[in-house]
């Protein structure tokens, strides 16, 4: 991969705020979401939850480890990825990873296909520290990008193939693809 396009739009990583980073890269608009948006989502989703749940399950850890981040750092999951994306007209669709990248249309016109969402497993210090980080590729002016917040500037892929063995690496690994979908998936 190499860098093309300085005019693409890019965050680094900060603490755990790599959902944060993102969105407003896939979306290539700083601050198309805030911190204040997404934690506002996910103390929904939480009294969402508990309204669903009849048992508390409240402990003093709850104040900085909520159900959907973490207080501090971030690291928000799934469920607030979903929600952002919805409040703004998007669909997520979970790609199925038995069919590997081959079967993702990254040919699709940019008013169906926004982008793409991968959440991979990482390590950190030398393996003592895993996670998971989330990373948007999106097709800009035709060519597809790497807007990882890990990397110091975004790196464009040499063409559709690239991209899916990008894919199908991240696959193999324990990575969850998502497609983001400008429009209303049947």
């Amino acid at each position: 991969m190499a860098t093309k396009n300085s005019n693409v739009y890019h965050e680094r990583q900060r603490l755990q705020f790599c959902l944060l980073h993102t969105l407003n890269s896939l979306f290539q608009q700083k601050d198309a979401f805030t911190r204040a948006n997404l934690n506002a989502i996910s103390e929904k989703l939480a009294l969402d939850d508990s309204s669903n749940n009849d048992s508390s399950s409240w402990t003093p850890f709850s104040i900085l480890f909520k159900p959907h981040h973490n207080a501090l750092t971030g690291n928000y999951d799934i469920n607030v990825l979903i929600a952002a994306l919805e409040e703004k007209g998007k669909t997520v669709v979970w790609h199925d990873r038995r069919n590997g990248g081959s079967s993702i249309d990254l040919d699709a016109p940019e008013d169906v296909l926004m982008g793409v969402v991968v959440n991979v497993l990482v390590k950190r210090f030398a393996g003592i520290w895993k996670s998971r980080h989330w990373i948007a590729l999106r097709k800009i002016d035709g060519v597809w990008y790497n807007l990882d917040s890990d990397l110091s500037m975004p790196e464009c892929f040499h063409d559709t193939e690239e991209v899916r063995e990008f894919l199908d690496y991240s696959i193999a690994h324990g990575g969850e693809v998502l497609l983001v979908m400008n429009q209303k998936q049947s």
